[in-house]
């Protein structure tokens, strides 16, 4: 049984929202786009989706929340988060709270539509040992406290123990969307 081809996108940059429509349309979907977790409540009350994209930052608000909602509302709901800084901390979170995946930007229509196809996970996937760069640990911890803070730079720099202009220096070479 193929599940209802209705997709509700969540995503703030409207641009970015109004081409995964389109595409998505054109591949037989009924798309709605909401920019905000308001909008989402509205648009959840009268309709079920069978699929979301789901930014993970929108605006000032957390997408795991938005995953988190859409998740109780219906678990059978295949939901894939999107992000413009994909971290370890955050794609663990986003499947604990009911996301099926999770795709850094830029991402398509096509790798979506696979993301949606692979919800089950793989057991046989090939094991890589990879060390992990301490640039990459700094980067995710500083990630994980900014999503910790909402996003607040000067007390996710408070809380990492470093300047604020610092921290903005980081992001700057590495912006999180």
């Amino acid at each position: 049984m193929e599940i209802e081809r209705s997709l509700l996108i969540v995503e703030d940059d409207d641009g970015f929202a109004r081409t995964l429509k389109r595409s998505f349309e054109r591949r037989g979907y009924e798309a709605v786009i909401a920019a905000s977790l308001e909008e989402v409540d509205e648009i959840i009350k009268d309709k079920t989706f069978g699929y979301a994209v789901v930014d993970l930052k929108l605006g000032g608000a957390s997408g795991l929340v938005c995953v988190e909602k859409l998740h109780a509302h219906d678990p059978e709901m295949l939901i894939v988060v999107l992000t413009g800084f994909a971290s370890i901390a955050t794609a663990v979170e986003a499947i604990k709270l009911g996301a099926c995946h999770y795709l850094a930007k830029p991402s398509n229509t096509d790798d979506i539509e696979e993301a949606f196809r692979k919800a089950q996970g793989n057991a046989q996937v090939a094991l890589a040992e990879r060390a992990t760069s301490i640039k990459t640990l700094e980067w995710e911890r500083i990630h994980q406290t900014l999503i910790d803070t909402d996003f607040n730079i000067s007390e996710a720099a408070r809380r990492l123990g470093m300047h604020r202009r610092t921290l903005a220096r980081k992001l700057e070479k590495r912006p999180v969307k």
